[in-house]
């Protein structure tokens, strides 16, 4: 395994050079040394110059020995081949020399090397935090892994299953509970609340055939509201059912409206003129709004305020009824054994 450090080096490879213990061989330009003697020198012919006359017979020692073994007579060294030949044992001298510098860059180049691979994995493992969790490490047994419970949690409870079932829905429920305070803003459009109500006869508090539509689907119970803004008045009836299914029944057949809620300051509307009606449901509840104008004038597509009006009371009451939902879910999801 490489730890990032630089690898083995290879012996240096150079033209015409051989490794180190081998016996040098000439490289190029190089000539073979002579021996001595090979170059004949001047005064080695026995005649000397031509038309030099031979050397006369006399009486005298004869010659001695020659201080330069090999040369070929006379009494003058070879200069030529000595200097061949101190040549020649240079470049062998080099050679060596070559040969044991190269063995000594090898073993140097080994150390190095092997120093920087241990200290490349000493690095490697402190920045990667050393043998990962659940790996084999070369002087440990595996590192556990954690573990977790296969059993899935059970999912959080459903807000919309509180509001839908009876069995379930058994938080207090009244009209100031679900119509709080005496302001109610959205998106800074401040409504004034009015008078409140509660009652089982559902038919009592409706106009037109919204009644028999409510009787026939079995309500339970009628929670009114009325608020008012700028001239603009509106009642809200909230009819409890026993069932998601007979709400939306309800919501389906709906004909007529929910009656308007007069009293705490708000005066009579919505009688004897054109008022809009409409109505909705969440759950086991179905909302019915009827929003005109204070002093009796009809309602046009063109009255956006009476629009905007039940536009913001139809989703407070809805955001109202859900939000029972989410506590009870909420209370449940914290309660022991749940």
């Amino acid at each position: 395994m490489s730890f990032g450090g630089p690898q083995w080096p290879h012996e240096p490879q150079q033209g015409g050079q051989q490794g180190y213990g081998q016996q040098p061989q000439p490289g190029y330009g190089q000539q073979q040394p002579q021996g001595y003697g090979q170059q004949p020198g001047y005064g080695q012919q026995p005649g000397g110059f031509p038309g030099a006359p031979g050397p006369g017979p006399g009486p005298g020692p004869g010659p001695g020995p020659d201080p330069f073994p090999g040369a070929q007579g006379g009494s003058t060294p070879d200069w030529g081949a000595l200097a061949d030949a101190s040549a020649s044992r240079n470049r062998r001298k080099r050679w060596l020399m070559i040969g044991g510098g190269t063995v000594a860059a090898l073993v140097v180049g080994a150390i190095v090397a092997t120093a920087v691979v241990a200290n490349g994995k000493k690095n490697d493992e402190a920045t990667t935090g050393g043998v990962p969790t659940g790996a084999v490490s070369p002087t440990a047994a595996p590192t556990p892994e954690p573990t977790f419970s296969s059993v899935a949690p059970p999912p959080p409870p459903n807000p919309k299953d509180y509001i839908s079932d009876p069995k379930k829905d058994k938080a207090p429920l009244s009209a100031e509970g679900l119509f709080p305070g005496k302001k109610l803003t959205m998106n800074k459009r401040v409504y004034t609340k009015g008078a409140t109500s509660a009652t089982t006869n559902c038919a009592a508090v409706t106009q037109g055939g919204l009644g028999a539509v409510l009787t026939k689907n079995g309500c339970q119970r009628v929670l009114r509201a009325t608020y008012v803004k700028d001239g603009v008045a509106i009642t809200v009836g909230v009819a409890v059912f026993p069932s998601e299914a007979a709400a939306l029944k309800a919501k389906g057949q709906a004909t007529g409206g929910v009656a308007p809620l007069t009293g705490a300051g708000v005066r009579d509307f919505c009688h004897a003129t054109v008022c809009l009606r409409r109505a909705n449901s969440v759950g086991r509840y179905a909302y019915f709004t009827q929003a005109g104008f204070a002093d009796g004038k009809k309602v046009t597509t063109a009255d956006k305020p009476v629009f905007q009006t039940s536009d913001d009371l139809g989703t407070f009451t809805f955001n109202q009824i859900y939000a029972r939902g989410r506590a009870q879910a909420s209370a449940a999801a914290g309660a022991p054994g749940e």
